[in-house]
């Protein structure tokens, strides 16, 4: 539930910086800030946890929290506090101090030390204990190197994160930008399908994307259905009304 608070929308929470966001975006994420805030204080670690996962792991979600926060004192700190666990011998591997190190790297625009800490454990073995972490650090790699072209990596990245999570919406929909990319539109298309489903047919503008690449596919009827889809699921959606469906019902007509 904390997590959802701090990214409702499952975005890469560092692919973006600290930037100023419009008043109705500002006023939700103030209030689901609010609420992870309160489960946070709730979910106090138990003295003496188990070999001290419980306290690591509070400190850690306390870290993303601030970072979550966007605001570039509060990321400054965190940073600090990440790299300050970093330096103990015990967890100097860990795989959530790297993604926090790097999604703070990202906020505040330093992009090149955040793929540093990424390169990390890039290629680390899988493992449960440290999973959710590594497809994080995995995904906001690929998201580095699709902002500098480096499909080849990129896609990479993508197949080792969905040959353990074949449901992950994020790498479904990073292989359809790549395919778009590469003008491979139906290819893009069934990877945006994929991202569609696996994100319960909610998101409008993966359903956008999915139907814009069956239009450039010439798949025109595809494009439509999905259309309906969408607009079924957001029906005031201009953008999809304007730039895919009206096209299509002319090029049907002709």
């Amino acid at each position: 539930m904390l997590e959802i608070c701090l990214n409702p929308d499952d975005e890469m929470l560092g692919s973006d910086s600290v930037e100023g966001e419009d008043e109705e975006f500002q006023s939700s994420h103030e209030t689901l800030l609010r609420m992870a805030e309160r489960l946070l204080k709730e979910l106090q670690p138990r003295p003496g946890g188990i070999g001290g996962d419980e306290v690591l792991n509070h400190r850690l979600l306390g870290n993303f929290f601030l970072l979550a926060t966007r605001k570039k004192p509060n990321v400054e700190q965190a940073m600090q506090d990440f790299a300050s666990v970093a330096s103990q011998e015990a967890y100097r591997d860990h795989v959530g101090t790297a993604l926090g190190l790097a999604m703070a790297y990202m906020l505040l625009k330093q992009v090149p030390r955040a793929r540093n800490q990424l390169k990390r454990v890039a290629k680390n073995v899988w493992n449960f204990e440290d999973a959710e972490y590594l497809e994080r650090c995995w995904l906001l790699l690929a998201d580095i190197y699709i902002q500098n072209n480096k499909y080849d990596m990129a896609s990479e990245l993508l197949r080792r994160v969905l040959q353990h999570n074949k449901a992950c919406t994020k790498a479904y929909e990073y292989a359809g930008y790549i395919a778009e990319k590469d003008q491979a539109y139906k290819d893009a298309a069934n990877q945006y399908e994929y991202a569609w489903k696996f994100g319960g047919q909610a998101n409008p503008t993966i359903g956008y994307q999915r139907a814009f690449n069956y239009m450039k596919g010439k798949m025109y009827a595809d494009a439509i259905d999905v259309c309906q889809q969408v607009l079924r699921v957001q029906p005031d959606y201009p953008q999809i009304c304007k730039e895919i469906l009206e096209k299509l019902r002319n090029n049907l007509r002709t």
